[in-house]
């Protein structure tokens, strides 16, 4: 059964699994003892802190391991901010960081902080001129992702990190998607990541500050990993992901260049083999095992269901996966289609085979999951009837997607060219669906309005 969803967590590597077995006979006992078992342990921990600065680019006494990821975002954040508290109370962050980063900006708002988010373009990075220009001599952090979790767009980190240094503000980079592909180019001044996502054992991040940075860690701390993640380490898990670390990283080279491939065919085949498919993202400037891309006239959930039966274990971003009715902040941000998305992230050792078959597979799930929901018979082309009127009112309130932008499919036709069609709706998802429609199949987006019965009402005027 292929799993397609590395970015989620990749499996564990071969490498991981037999530095954690030998550790747990090894590396039980406590690093600060003083007796042989603790100095045997001490030694271990010394061996991994050096082996992932070295994958980092820092030295080992700037990088200490956390219980996860997101908790070496959260105390890269608040350690920042309270390290230059007397300069400013504000962060800049892009619009697509991961949820950790903007968890963390929502509380310093809540505290009485301020936040700037910069948006991105349509294919998910930062213009690095107007990240720039967000920073001021109020600025105590700036956050850029090395890599996005959603799409796979590369950010611009090296120009973002010397536009920090001219403006004399920290960077932190959340490089947790990016990591085991290679080194964070760029004077960074923070950098955090998680050991699941290159094949490490989950429970285990890393937290890498620069020597000359403003940091007060926050909450209660001990002497352990410098006082910036209390607790007792652990260690097995520690040295498996810093092993698991160096070995990816030996191989990203050559796998990299084997699953951009097998990516660029996902790419191209994907369009033509579904019809009225957005791919999203970078198609150059993006990691090498990723790709993302969204149906119209599919219910997400139900799309990932159905692939799942197929035996393929895929992820999305799509709203139509949550009861929230929201679609992914990411795909907000850019501003592309939300409705039947798909992520499909290839772990090391993804066979072609397997990206064959989910080929062969996909075109039909699409079109089965599209009949079922009363989608147009001929995506190609909207339905044709008596152009008797000029305008048409679709309601779909209470509905969720892809159901607003199925009706409009329906009834586009059946107003002359000219003539507009209104959409009733109250899923957040059809702000970005319908625009991204009309773009898809040559029609006019014309703007939004409050509807007084709730809702939206999204104009849309036929062209062809």
């Amino acid at each position: 059964m292929p799993y397609l969803d590395a970015a989620s967590a990749a499996p564990l590597h071969p490498v991981a699994r037999q530095a954690l077995l030998a550790s747990l006979d090894e590396g039980w006992a406590d690093p600060a003892r003083l007796y042989r078992e603790g100095r045997r342990a001490r030694l271990l921990l010394d061996a991994a802190r050096e082996a992932a600065a070295e994958a980092v680019g820092c030295r080992p006494d700037e990088l200490v391991f956390t219980p996860s990821g997101t908790r070496a975002v959260h105390a890269g954040i608040s350690g920042s901010l309270a390290g230059r508290r007397r300069v400013g109370n504000r962060i800049v962050v892009s619009a697509v960081e991961h949820s950790s980063v903007l968890h963390a900006a929502e509380s310093h708002a809540a505290a009485g902080g301020t936040v700037t988010e910069v948006p991105v373009d349509r294919s998910g990075a930062v213009d690095t001129d107007v990240f720039a220009a967000a920073l001021d001599s109020g600025t105590a952090l700036a956050c850029l992702q090395s890599a996005n979790h959603e799409v796979g767009t590369e950010q611009p980190v090296a120009e973002a990190a010397e536009a920090c240094r001219a403006a004399g503000v920290p960077l932190l980079v959340d490089a947790a998607q990016s990591l085991g592909w290679g080194p964070v180019e760029g004077g960074w001044s923070l950098l955090a990541a998680s050991a699941h996502k290159w094949g490490g054992p989950a429970g285990v991040g890393l937290l890498a500050v620069r020597k000359g940075v403003r940091f007060a860690p926050q909450g209660p701390s001990d002497e352990r990993e410098s006082g910036r993640a209390p607790g007792f380490e652990n260690l097995p898990a520690i040295v498996a992901a810093a092993a698991s670390l160096r070995a990816v990283r030996a191989e990203a080279a050559a796998e990299g260049a084997r699953l951009r491939a097998l990516v660029d065919r996902i790419r191209v085949r994907v369009p033509e083999l579904v019809p009225d498919v957005e791919v999203v993202g970078d198609p150059v400037r993006r990691l090498p095992h990723l790709v993302t891309f969204s149906c119209l006239y599919v219910d997400g959930e139900t799309l990932l269901h159905e692939l799942d039966r197929e035996g393929f274990s895929v992820s999305s971003g799509s709203s139509c996966t949550s009861s929230t009715l929201t679609p992914s902040h990411v795909l907000r941000a850019m501003g592309v289609l939300s409705e039947g998305n798909v992520r499909v992230s290839l772990p090391a050792g993804t066979a072609a085979e397997d990206v064959d078959r989910f080929l062969d597979v996909l075109p039909g799930v699409v079109a089965g999951v599209r009949e079922r929901l009363g989608a147009p018979a001929s995506a190609s082309a909207p339905a044709t009837g008596v152009a008797d009127s000029a305008s048409l009112v679709v309601d779909a309130l209470g509905r969720r997607c892809p159901i607003p932008v199925i009706e409009l499919a329906k009834v586009i036709g059946d107003v002359p060219v000219g003539g507009m069609v209104t959409v009733l709706a109250d899923d957040a998802a059809a702000r970005l669906d319908i625009p991204a429609w009309c773009e898809m199949r040559g029609q006019e987006y014309a703007g939004e309005s409050p509807s007084p019965r709730g809702g939206v009402a999204y104009l849309v005027r036929r062209l062809t």
